[in-house]
């Protein structure tokens, strides 16, 4: 396996950090069946430079592995059988051991993607002392993602000891909400046990924040609402750079439909599931992680591509439903920021999806939102009309890079516990 990637020169992205490492970066994103990776390097300045990312998907079944270098170029790609019995770990080594190989002996910290960091981590933490077990400690209020993102780093921790690992959480991002935002209307006995809303996506919405301070100093300054659509969505209010409001909430359940999620439900509907249909805990679980949203709606798919495309009805309705609560949960964004100066497309079905973009803003149009049909038809930077009331932008995200910011920031500080 060969990758390309170094001959490259792309896009350098600066960082508020001074004198970091030289070297390289790897970022890992893992799910139940899939590890999504990424590489950067620093030359231990304020730039950093992507070199590659991929994906190994079918973990457990049948693993692919494939690679892009910055350019997009696939670099490389491999199979393995399912008598090749591969795990989590037996991947990640062949990676770091491939990684060693083709960009040198030069890599100097591992950056995870986790989604949980409860009450007690508020910002990216290095793994050390007891911080694995406190993490460990919270997969019950993420239980679908929370152990495949600890998993990868007890594998660095086996096969690479010494390497420095950072955790990035999903949830620092929202962590300082006001009180009443946070607050679920529960006894308070559950609030001192970590019954609150989090919110979640908090990586991607602190590089839409930081990509906003660059291209639109002015803009950052005030009220805006950025829409993470993909298969997973929600909203954020963020006023000043800070989050004051999302739509997620104590799980990655609430707020938006999304492609297999149902979005917020009454909680009586459960109750009724439990109660009258006789479902199991589990069974629910499933019901309303996996097979509700765009797929439960529509019985077709949770690719809004497919549903675009579609001349069934009811995927049509599955995408009315879509942008119908996106436009209502922004109606409610406003009423938390006290008004919206910005509006921020991003994530796969925002930054691609332009009919979706042109719904909402139809729905939206109470604001003072106009976009331009040709400039959001191109996916450009800016798709509002100079007589919008309401800056409207489509910005790309990119949580690996976050991940990679922060684990060069953190490689020159001492390891805590919090």
């Amino acid at each position: 396996m060969v990758w390309d990637a170094l001959a490259i020169e792309t896009e350098k992205t600066h960082h508020d950090a001074a004198n970091l490492m030289a070297g390289t970066i790897l970022c890992l994103n893992a799910g139940s069946s899939s590890l999504k990776f990424a590489l950067f390097r620093t030359g231990g300045g304020a730039e950093m430079t992507p070199v590659a990312q991929g994906k190994i998907e079918g973990i457990g079944l049948e693993p692919h592995l494939i690679v892009h270098d910055a350019s997009g170029k696939v670099t490389a790609e491999r199979r393995w059988t399912r008598e090749d019995r591969a795990t989590h770990e037996t991947l990640l080594e062949g990676l770091l051991d491939q990684i060693d190989k083709d960009v040198g002996r030069d890599l100097i910290g591992v950056g995870h993607r986790v989604v949980h960091g409860g009450t007690a981590f508020s910002a990216p933490v290095r793994i050390a002392g007891d911080v694995l077990d406190r993490l460990d400690a919270l997969c019950p209020l993420a239980p679908l993602h929370q152990p495949h993102n600890l998993s990868p780093i007890r594998a660095v921790l086996a096969l690479r000891p010494t390497l420095v690992q950072v955790a990035c959480f999903d949830t620092a991002f929202h962590h300082f909400q006001s009180a009443v935002a946070t607050r679920l209307g529960l006894p308070r006995s559950f609030e001192d046990e970590g019954m609150r809303r989090y919110g979640f996506h908090g990586i991607s919405y602190e590089y839409v924040a930081r990509r906003i301070a660059e291209i639109d100093p002015r803009l950052a300054a005030g009220r805006v609402v950025v829409a993470h659509l993909g298969n997973g969505a929600s909203l954020c209010g963020i006023k000043a750079g800070r989050s004051v409001d999302t739509t997620m909430s104590f799980t990655a359940l609430d707020g938006l439909v999304m492609g297999t999620r149902c979005g917020s439900i009454d909680p009586g509907a459960v109750l009724y599931l439990l109660q009258q249909k006789g479902m199991s805990p589990d069974a629910i679980e499933h019901l309303l992680y996996e097979q509700s949203g765009l797929l439960g709606v529509s019985g077709i798919s949770s690719d809004m591509r497919e549903l675009l495309g579609s001349a069934d009805p009811r995927a049509q309705e599955a995408v009315d439903l879509f942008v119908y609560h996106i436009a209502r949960e922004t109606g409610a964004l406003v009423s938390s920021l006290g008004g919206l100066d910005g509006l921020v497309f991003t994530a796969g079905i925002g930054e691609n999806a332009s009919e979706i973009r042109a719904r909402a803003c139809v729905r939206l149009a109470w604001l003072g939102v106009d976009i331009d049909a040709e400039a959001n038809r191109r996916n450009d930077p800016v798709i509002s009309t100079s007589a919008s009331a309401i800056v409207v932008r489509v910005i790309p995200t990119n949580e690996e890079l976050m991940i990679a910011l922060h684990t060069a920031e953190l490689l020159g500080r001492p390891a805590t516990s919090s």
